[in-house]
């Protein structure tokens, strides 16, 4: 690669290209999730270019900036090291079984069933208030407390005493199906709920397995995953650029 016939080009709000002899010979794109941060990604074969593509777009978009790799692709983990990236976060990926599942009693006084939109929004609002989103992989809901229209029917909810104390997300559109989010109300963990959500969620799942990802600290989760079966079968590493 000659360093001094490349050039690093900004062809959309989102994207770049790197060109030598005009043939493309690297990509970079970048990407702004649910949850406001930014994600990047590059696609080449070469050391030089991958460098030149993420000088490029870390001079473009204001920190922090964020990339998932896979934790067995050394190579592509230490070209964005090289570029200044750390590791923020390790996430776990589990296969989980549905065959057998029983699904758990839920504490007394709560009940597993289907969600409704308004109360919906107002179980974000409160879980939003007491977890630290940037330390995880998914959003509670994709409107952040606007007015979005939603599709209740992703979600299993935990109530009591007609209150919203838990939720869980479930994305199906995908070949494999995925849980996207289990979460529940501060006061209301470690009592049951997130496995009466679990299981309910899996036993009438109509699917063999579903995929989840817990993150390597949540200890609670992973046990909980962990006693249903779960099967470990890859982890994948959260790298930032930028953040204190």
């Amino acid at each position: 690669m000659n360093s001094l016939l490349l050039t690093i080009s900004r062809v959309a709000e989102n994207q770049w290209h790197a060109v030598e002899n005009d043939l493309v010979v690297g990509r970079g794109h970048a990407s702004r999730r649910l949850d406001g941060r930014t994600f990047l990604s590059i696609d080449t074969w070469d050391d030089a270019v991958f460098a030149r593509l993420a000088a490029a777009m870390l001079t473009d978009h204001p920190s922090p900036l964020y990339t998932v790799v896979d934790e067995t692709d050394r190579e592509l983990t230490t070209a964005w090291e090289r570029a200044g990236f750390t590791t923020w976060r390790r996430e776990r990926e589990f296969v989980v079984p549905t065959a057998g599942i029983t699904p758990a009693p839920p504490p007394p006084g709560v009940l597993i069933t289907a969600a409704d939109e308004e109360p919906l929004r107002e179980l974000d609002h409160a879980l939003r208030a007491e977890i630290d989103w940037s330390t995880m992989p998914a959003e509670v809901l994709p409107w952040q407390g606007g007015t979005t229209p939603i599709d209740p029917s992703k979600y299993t909810i935990a109530q009591r005493n007609g209150q919203y104390v838990g939720l869980l997300r479930l994305a199906t559109a995908t070949r494999q199906p995925r849980i996207g989010l289990i979460a529940v109300r501060a006061g209301d963990r470690r009592t049951g709920i997130g496995r009466a959500l679990l299981t309910h969620a899996l036993h009438h799942l109509g699917a063999e397995t579903v995929v989840a990802e817990v993150n390597e600290t949540n200890t609670a989760a992973l046990a909980l995953f962990e006693s249903l079966g779960a099967r470990h079968t890859n982890s994948n590493l959260e790298l930032v650029h930028g953040k204190a």
